[in-house]
């Protein structure tokens, strides 16, 4: 038990008031304080509460051991303590010599004849700290809260002043929870007629079985798609657009609606519109319609033959590289060549299906600016079932194959594999190029190689004389 006791006022110890083992079995620190207010004799109940207190206060005022603003309850506490009765409880705060403060909390009574007066103290610290850690919470809760009131504000504010047609839908029970008001003018509803309402409701029944289809779909993958509906009260023709929300342990729907009209690629062809597209729908070529970045808007029902897709719904949005043979390359090589020159001809690769299936094409494209939504089209044929071949092309080859065979046995192997090998890089340089309408940056990336080993290898060849850098 920690004391720093010192024998001073006539040798009075605060053992000879009261045993300061038995005060410190209820208490943290043990005071013995005379009349003018001196520390006689201080008992502490731990090593860790001794090092953080100053050890000169025996013979020091009390009241110099804390705060000018804990002194005024310091003699509070003295005053009372004068009534021969243990007063109230009073909490002050002791600064170290680090300058850190110690909340204590006292309790005095008088005790012996010469005015002295016994305090006892719990430290707080323990407390102070799960206090300052409920204080942290509470301040970090009030800041998350304002910070979703803040949020939900925003939302509010875009969901009501938004221009399209917005619901949120639960996903189990298929009804509707929220509805901005261009919703509520496209249903023809008042807001409380349209919560609770079920979903999809108002469509043709061949548009609402479509729709049915297609919430469960978003529900089972996730993947935020979209389909054609007709809705007789409004007219024409709708896009419903789904995304799945998830909000606790609930999902939700974000239907969006939205004209026909307003939607890429369904701009008014003009006069023979419907048989131009209808050629299309029905051409046994495939035709695929992307955005810039090659992301599928449109496609005809050959490319789904070839894709191995149900509809057209299943590929709309995904990129065009994923049914390419050699994927990022080959996408890479048709944008870059449309953004340069607005045509590519007869690009030589093979389109992979979704169950496996390979099928040897020739993809011929073209850019169509078409105001602000610009679009790409391809028109993939399949080649794989072409009778013959380039008569020329084989010709050539036989008689090169004819020249190394006849040199067996006048030449050595290995001069015959490194003549070979040259031939065959050459030819497949070559073949490069031409696929990239004589791109070198796009013909390396075909390769495989870095443009400066490019370079050097049509500098060795004497390639390139014609063909441009296409950077």
């Amino acid at each position: 038990m920690p004391s720093l006791s010192a024998p001073v006022h006539n040798g009075d110890r605060l053992d000879d008031y009261c045993p300061s083992a038995l005060v410190l079995t209820l208490a943290d620190i043990a005071l013995l304080v005379d009349a003018d207010g001196s520390i006689v004799d201080l008992s502490l109940e731990s090593d860790a509460l001794a090092e953080g207190l100053a050890e000169d206060w025996v013979g020091r005022s009390w009241l110099d051991t804390v705060s000018a603003e804990n002194r005024p309850r310091l003699e509070a506490l003295l005053r009372e303590a004068n009534h021969r009765r243990p007063g109230d409880w009073y909490q002050v705060a002791h600064r170290t010599d680090q300058g850190k403060e110690i909340p204590v909390e006292y309790r005095a009574m008088r005790v012996g004849a010469k005015g002295r007066v016994l305090a006892v103290g719990r430290e707080l610290q323990a407390i102070a700290a799960l206090q300052q850690q409920l204080v942290d919470a509470q301040q970090a809760l009030e800041r998350d809260y304002w910070r979703f009131r803040q949020m939900e504000t925003r939302y509010r504010l875009l969901f009501q002043t938004i221009t399209e047609a917005v619901l949120i839908v639960d996903a189990g029970m298929r009804r509707v929870i929220e509805a901005n008001p261009p919703a509520l003018v496209l249903l023809g509803e008042k807001s409380g007629r349209v919560v609770g309402r079920p979903f999809p409701q108002g469509f043709e029944p061949e548009g609402a079985r479509a729709i049915e289809n297609l919430l469960g779909a978003v529900l089972s993958t996730g993947r935020p798609d979209s389909v054609v509906a007709r809705r007789p009260e409004a007219g024409g023709q709708w896009l419903v657009s789904v995304a799945l929300l998830r909000q606790d342990d609930a999902s939700l729907f974000l239907v969006r609606l939205a004209p026909r009209a307003a939607q890429p690629p369904g701009a008014s062809l003009g006069e023979g519109g419907g048989q131009l597209l209808g050629a299309v729908s029905a051409a046994p070529d495939a035709i695929l319609i992307t955005d810039p970045e090659g992301r599928v808007l449109a496609a005809n029902r050959a490319f789904l033959d070839q894709a191995q897709l149900p509809n057209e719904q299943s590929l709309r949005g995904q990129s065009l590289e994923r049914w390419l043979g050699r994927a990022s390359i080959d996408l890479n090589v048709l944008l870059t060549t449309l953004r340069q020159h607005g045509t590519l001809r007869l690009f030589k690769t093979h389109l992979r299906g979704e169950y496996g299936a390979t099928v040897d094409v020739e993809i011929s494209a073209a850019a169509v600016a078409n105001g602000e939504r610009p679009c790409l089209g391809f028109f993939i044929r399949d080649v794989g079932r072409r009778l013959g071949g380039d008569a020329g092309g084989g010709g050539d080859l036989s008689a090169w194959i004819g020249q190394f065979t006849e040199r067996v046995g006048s030449a050595p192997l290995r001069d015959l594999v490194r003549e070979s090998t040259d031939v065959i890089e050459r030819l497949c340089i070559e073949a490069a190029l031409k696929l990239t309408g004589g791109n070198r940056a796009s013909a390396s990336e075909l390769l495989g190689l870095s443009r400066q080993s490019l370079y050097v290898k049509l500098a060795r060849y004497g390639i390139g004389g014609e063909t441009g850098e296409g950077e």
